[in-house]
Parts: C-alpha cells; structure tokens; sequence
C-alpha cells in the first residue's frame, strides 16, 4: 500500500547579525588579514588606522565573532577568520563586477610594476606608446605578498614578478622577459676596466644589495644564485634607493652590486661608475606576467599579447635561471 506521507518545508536556518556588514568593514577586513598589521592597512586604504580599528570592531561586533587574534607583530586570523576570508574576497569581487556591469566607461587596466625603474616600468611605457587609446594606471605594490592578494581581490588586472613558487588557484601567467644581470662597480675597483667577468670569478668580491627583503621573491632569486655559484651578499640598510645605491657603489673601492639589463639610471649616473656584463654563464631574472583567469577586462588581453611579443633569447643554453623554470 501507498502511504502518502505529509510535505514538509525544509527550512535554512536564518543568519543572524546584530549590526549592518558593509563593504567597508569587509575590505578593511580583507586589508589587515593580507598585511598583517593595521598600520600597513590603514596606509593601503588611505584611511587612520584608528578608522580601520573601528571598522573590524563593528564587523566583530555584527557577526559575533572574533576574527583577529592581536600579537605584538601585529595582527594573525582566528579560526573564524580564515574561514570568513574567501567569502569575504568574493562578495568584494561580486560588488566590483555589479558595479562595473552598469558602468559605460571602462576604468583604466591596473598594472603592478613593482619599481618604477625596474623593466616592468619599461615594458608598460612601451605598451602605453603602442596603444596610447588604452586608460592605464600603473602601481608600485611591495612584491608577490601584495600583488597576489590583490589580483585575487580585482582590485589589479596584472602584476609582473618572478614566482618562486606555484601561483594560487585561478592565477595564470607567462614569461615576460629573462632579463640579464650585469654588475656595477666603481672607478676604483679592480674590475674598472673590464667589459665583462665570468661569474665564477665574483666570488672573490661582496655584493651590497640593500635592497632585499626577507621572505620576498626577488630575495628567493639572490638566495638560490649565491648559493649555486658561492657568492657573497650584504642586504644590510638603510636602504635609500638607487640613487643612494649607485653614489656608495661608484666611491667604494671593494664594494659592487648587480644590475638588471633594462632597469633605468637613476638620475645622472655618478662619475666613473662602470656596468659589466655577467659571463659563463649570464644570470637572469625571470620576469612573469601574472593575472586573474577570470578577470574580463577588455584591454587586458592587448597587454598579455603585447608581452607575448617581447623579443626572448634563442639560446639559453649560456644563460643561468632559478632551478624551477629549467626544462
């Protein structure tokens, strides 16, 4: 026998929230999870950290959870708040692409170049003259630790950087440009009046480099470089750029640094400072171009064509690249 049994409505529990959750307190939540203190959030949202403080207190306070435990180095997730990061990123993106589907005028292509001297700077000026009708701002983010976060967050269309390391879901990339590292020593130095040095013989000599920061890609690229060939590196500061950079290296008689191929002279290039290309074999730095999959920006596609385009070396067999991208 058929028994009919009652319907019954399965019902979703209601989410229940004593305060509004604004876009504003998620993208100051999203700021302080990826840079991990507030003072760095707040000068990322343009905004008093004071402000920022306020605005995860009210987001708390709405969910009724913690989402910060606060420690002397600043601020680490809790448990709920890795759980809340993804979702958070996405209702972000959504809102972004809400916004942009109603918008006529398309926004600018936002690019990281990680310097402004450096050959991503070089590589964007030349795209900019290619294609002039193009709007584009250009951004100096502070390495792979930002601009990953922020091209998953839509908030860049494209970053160029070497990744040490596989790149998160969703992510693609391509090889910009292998750009080959020269050295630059002063008028003094015993290799004034060479043209170029085989890379074996550096180890003799320090490299000041102060440049590097711990934990940062290009600091992955020095690090497995000095290891394979023996060099020695000093990363110690201060660091006032490279004008501050080259002016020490052109007066020292001991001291020498490397050079990218392509990244510019800072300013008038100091008095007998000398650039000598790196033999037997030639170190590069991996430049890749990197952006999110889904990521519809009708101009993006003309930028990973026009990288597409750079010239890259037919034989590589005298240069040296970090382990990972060796066939």
């Amino acid at each position: 026998m058929w028994i009919k049994q009652p319907w019954t409505r399965c019902r979703q529990p209601a989410v229940v929230l004593s305060g509004p959750v604004n876009l504003d307190s998620l993208r100051a939540f999203v700021a302080v999870a990826e840079e991990g203190q507030f003072r760095y959030a707040a000068d990322r949202l343009r905004l008093s950290q004071q402000a920022v403080s306020k605005r995860i207190a009210a987001l708390e306070s709405s969910l009724g959870a913690t989402l910060f435990d606060r420690v002397p180095t600043g601020a680490t997730l809790t448990a709920a708040g890795r759980t809340f990061l993804p979702h958070a990123h996405a209702v972000l993106i959504a809102a972004r692409h809400a916004v942009e589907s109603v918008q006529n005028e398309v926004r600018p292509l936002r690019v990281d170049i990680l310097g402004s001297r450096l050959l991503p700077a070089v590589l964007m000026l030349d795209f900019h003259q290619t294609h002039p009708e193009i709007p584009l701002k250009t951004l100096v983010l502070r390495g792979l630790g930002a601009a990953l976060p922020a091209l998953l967050a839509g908030e860049i269309d494209a970053t160029f950087a070497y990744h040490p390391e596989p790149l998160p879901a969703g992510l693609e990339s391509m090889v910009a440009y292998l750009e080959p590292h020269e050295i630059v020593v002063g008028a003094g130095h015993a290799l004034a009046n060479r043209t170029s040095v085989p890379v074996d013989e550096l180890r003799r000599y320090t490299f000041w480099i102060p440049g590097i920061i711990e934990g940062s890609e290009w600091g992955a690229f020095y690090q497995e470089l000095t290891a394979e060939f023996g060099l020695t590196i000093d990363s110690t500061g201060p660091n006032f750029g490279f004008e501050d950079l080259v002016g020490t290296i052109a007066e020292s008689k001991s001291l020498i640094t490397f050079w990218g191929e392509r990244t510019r002279e800072a300013g008038p290039w100091p008095r007998g400072l000398r650039r000598l290309r790196v033999v037997d074999p030639t170190p590069v730095y991996p430049w890749s171009l990197i952006w999110l999959s889904s990521n519809k920006h009708p101009d993006l596609v003309k930028l990973i064509e026009h990288v597409r385009r750079q010239p890259q070396p037919a034989d590589t067999s005298e240069l040296w690249v970090p382990r990972r991208l060796r066939s």
